[in-house]
C-alpha cells in the first residue's frame, strides 16, 4: 500500500533550529536522512536535513541556516540513538559541511545485511515489513533549488517517517539471531568515517584504469583531467557532467592533435566538440610536449613481502569463510573481509586471544569466530608452530 500523507514542519531560521535542538535533547531515538546536490554542482553540499522523533518530522533547510552547530550536541549525545539507512554518505556529509559527528548509530541497511536480507534498500524493507511503497519521484531532484515545493517536502519527510519502527523490527530479529551486538559495534566503526580530504597529488591517481597506462599516456590524462576539472568548477557542474571516463580514455589512446581527429570518439558529441574541442586538443598537446624525464608514473604499491606460507593460509581462511557465511546466510565479506583474512594469515594465530593484536578486527568477530579461525589454520601448521598446551 502507499504511505499516508506525511506531516512535517519546515525549519528555516536559526531560532527555530535552536528550539528544535532543545526539544530533541529529550528524545530516545531520532530518524535521520539528508538530501544533497552532488548530481548538479561541482562542490556538493547538504541541502536539506530530515529528522523524525517518532511523533513529528522536521525538515531543516540547511541552505537557509548555514550554521547548524546547535544540532551538534544532539548527534553526539550517547543516550540518543540516531537511525540512518545507509549511513556512510550521510556521516561523511554531516562532518564535511557542519563538522557534526555522530554517536550511537543504528543503520537499518547494515542491520538488514546482518539478517541476510538480499534486498536491503529502504523501499524493499518498508515493503516487506509494513507493506508500504515509497514514492521515489524526487530521488534525483536538484535539492539546491528554491523554493522547495510541498510534494518535495512531503517526499523528504517520508524518508524518515518509518525508520524508527523499521529499526525496532530489525532489532528484534537481530536479537533472535544473537547478532544485535554485531550491528551495534559496526555502527561504532561507521561513526568514524570521514570525507576524503582534497587530493593534493596527481588527478590520475583517482582515475580508474590509470594504473595500466604508460608514462606518456598518464601525462596526457593528467592534462585532460585538469582541463575537465577547471571547466566543471567554472560552470559549477559535477566533473562527470562535463565529460565521462570513456571518452577520456579514448582521447588518451588516440592522442588527437586536431579538431577533426576528435570526430568519432564515443561519448564526445558534436556539441561537446564545439564547446570543449580546442581545450581538449590543447590538453593533449601539453601532455605530448612534457619532457621524457618529467613524465609521471603510477606509484606501485610497496607492500612488505610475505612468507610463502601465507598463501595457503589465505586459501584456508577463505574456504572457512565461504562455508560459515553460507551457514549463517551472510555475505562472505560481511563475515570477514579480505583485508582481515590477509592480516590473520600473516599473524597465523595459535590461540584465539592472539587475534587481539589486529585492531581492525571487530570484537564480535573475535568472540564468535576466533576459535573457528584458529582451527581453520591448524592443519597448515608445522609442529613447532602449534600451541604447546
Amino acid at each position: 500500500m502507499n504511505p499516508p500523507l506525511t506531516s512535517y514542519r519546515l525549519i528555516d531560521t536559526t531560532e527555530a533550529l535552536q528550539d528544535l535542538a532543545a526539544a530533541l535533547a529529550r528524545v530516545e531515538s531520532l530518524a535521520v536522512d539528508l538530501e544533497a546536490d552532488s548530481l548538479y554542482h561541482y562542490q556538493e553540499k547538504v541541502c536539506l536535513l530530515q529528522i523524525g522523533d517518532g511523533v513529528g518530522h522536521y525538515l531543516v533547510d540547511t541552505l537557509q541556516i548555514p550554521d547548524c552547530s546547535s544540532l551538534g550536541p544532539i548527534f553526539e549525545a550517547p543516550q540518543i540513538r540516531k537511525i540512518f539507512h545507509g549511513a556512510d554518505y550521510d556521516i561523511r556529509s554531516l562532518y564535511r559541511d557542519f563538522r557534526i559527528t555522530v554517536r550511537n548509530l543504528f543503520d537499518t541497511e547494515m542491520a538488514a545485511r546482518f539478517l541476510g536480507r538480499r534486498e536491503t534498500g529502504l523501499e524493499a524493507l518498508l515493503g516487506s515489513h509494513f507493506q508500504i511503497q515509497l514514492d521515489k519521484k524526487y530521488q534525483r531532484t536538484d535539492w539546491s533549488k528554491r523554493p522547495l515545493t510541498p510534494p518535495m517536502l512531503e517526499y523528504a519527510a517520508a524518508d524518515v517517517a518509518y525508520l524508527i519502527p523499521l529499526a525496532r523490527s530489525l532489532e528484534e530479529n537481530l536479537t533472535l539471531l544473537g547478532r544485535r551486538e554485531w550491528v551495534r559495534e559496526e555502527g561504532e566503526w561507521l561513526c568514524r568515517v570521514r570525507p576524503q580530504p582534497p587530493h593534493a597529488g596527481p588527478l590520475f591517481l583517482r582515475f580508474k584504469g590509470a594504473r595500466e597506462m604508460d608514462p606518456r599516456s598518464l601525462a596526457i590524462l593528467e592534462q585532460l583531467l585538469a582541463f575537465r576539472q577547471e571547466r566543471a568548477e567554472a560552470r559549477d557542474r559535477p566533473v562527470f557532467k562535463i565529460m565521462g571516463a570513456d571518452p577520456l580514455k579514448e582521447l588518451v589512446s588516440r592522442k588527437p592533435e586536431s579538431l577533426d581527429q576528435l570526430q568519432g570518439i564515443k561519448g564526445l558529441s558534436t556539441k561537446m566538440i564545439d564547446r570543449l574541442g580546442e581545450g581538449l586538443i590543447e590538453a593533449v598537446r601539453r601532455g605530448l610536449e612534457k619532457p621524457a624525464d618529467d613524465l609521471p608514473r603510477f606509484p606501485r604499491s610497496r607492500k612488505p613481502p610475505v612468507p610463502a606460507a601465507v598463501g595457503p593460509r589465505v586459501k584456508a581462511l577463505k574456504q572457512w569463510r565461504e562455508t560459515r557465511a553460507g551457514e549463517l546466510q551472510l555475505e562472505p565479506g560481511l563475515l570477514l573481509n579480505n583485508a582481515g583474512i590477509e592480516q590473520i594469515a600473516i599473524l597465523n594465530p595459535v590461540r584465539p586471544e592472539e587475534l587481539d593484536r589486529l585492531p581492525e578486527l571487530r570484537n564480535w568477530q573475535k568472540q564468535n569466530f576466533g576459535e573457528e579461525i584458529v582451527l581453520a589454520l591448524q592443519p597448515l601448521r608445522q609442529p613447532s608452530e602449534r600451541d604447546p598446551q
